[in-house]
């Protein structure tokens, strides 16, 4: 498959994503935003995957490569593509769909359960994986679940966590690719938001759970793979 990616800023990278691309035989290209925010031609991808960033889907003012980018999403969607979203990903395939993306009531940084839907456990995606999974937040909005979409996770700080659409188009707002490495750059370089709250984490206790780094890794290997089947 020819897998493209869109990359907002520089340390939200594709993480474990690449290894999996890479073990799969599958090529790859790029769209970095803070170097070029030069486009493919739909044509010539197979997938598309919306990476994170510290920007809101609403700060097309600040950063006037949003529009389009939602629009090329949208017109990916439309043209029968594989998409993945992630974090701030998942809020522009939401907003691409025509949801409404604004601020969750609390900001969720940290290792958080997420429970899995009916839907979800019933459905080929996270088939066998349980109720609940611990899982890597790093947010502060939030998005409505688009028509047509099912909601397959919620958890206690945030209701919408994931939604399905189509089969094809899947949105995470928590973090399965991050590396041990990410994690310590992201903690490092974000001390500044661990303001605690009932929904986020010291810098300590973040990076006390360096075991679920590598659980984290065979769940997001396990959901690329059978999303690549439903393709």
């Amino acid at each position: 498959m020819r897998i493209h990616y869109l990359q907002h800023v520089l340390h939200e990278g594709l993480g474990y994503i690449e290894e999996w691309v890479s073990i799969s035989g599958h090529s790859l290209t790029s769209t970095k935003y803070f170097e070029d925010p030069k486009l493919p031609e739909i044509n010539e991808i197979d997938w598309l995957i919306i990476m994170g960033g510290p920007m809101s889907v609403n700060d097309e003012n600040r950063f006037p490569w949003l529009e389009e980018e939602k629009k090329f999403i949208r017109r990916t969607i439309d043209a029968g593509k594989t998409v993945l979203g992630i974090c701030l990903g998942s809020q522009l395939v939401s907003t691409a769909l025509g949801a409404r993306v604004y601020k969750n009531k609390e900001k969720e940084i940290g290792w958080f359960d997420i429970e899995l839907t009916p839907f979800a456990k019933s459905g080929n995606l996270f088939f066998e994986m349980g109720n609940r999974l611990k899982v890597l937040h790093w947010h502060e909005d939030t998005f409505d679940i688009p028509d047509n979409a099912v909601l397959l996770a919620s958890s206690d700080g945030c209701k919408n966590q994931a939604f399905i659409y189509k089969n094809k188009v899947l949105a995470l707002q928590f973090h399965l690719e991050l590396t041990w490495k990410y994690l310590q750059e992201w903690v490092g370089s974000g001390k500044n938001e661990l303001k605690l709250g009932v929904y986020v984490q010291s810098e300590k206790e973040m990076l006390k759970y360096k075991q679920l780094i590598e659980s984290n890794r065979k769940i997001l290997f396990t959901l690329l793979t059978r999303l690549a089947e439903q393709g």
